[in-house]
């Protein structure tokens, strides 16, 4: 099957680049890559990396709900 697509110039340059330094003809790499693409699973849980998700904070620091009663009601609106 044949496909064609509009690649922004510097993709375009990326996978020239890519292809030459792996030593594959074009047709290959973007092949290559969009099956690594269809068969990795979606990421349906946190975006987030490792080091954030595992971050305890600081022990004795305040919880941020201890600061809700400082805060100022909002504004009402004016409509006209």
């Amino acid at each position: 099957m044949q496909i064609t697509i509009n690649l922004p110039p510097d993709l375009e340059q990326d996978l020239i680049r890519q292809a030459a330094q792996s030593n594959i003809p074009l047709q290959t790499l973007i092949v290559q890559a969009l099956r690594q693409m269809i068969q990795t699973p979606p990421n349906s849980s946190s975006q987030w990396s490792d080091a954030i998700l595992s971050h305890e904070g600081i022990p004795d620091f305040s919880a941020f709900e201890s600061y809700r009663d400082e805060l100022l009601a909002p504004c009402e609106p004016e409509l006209f």
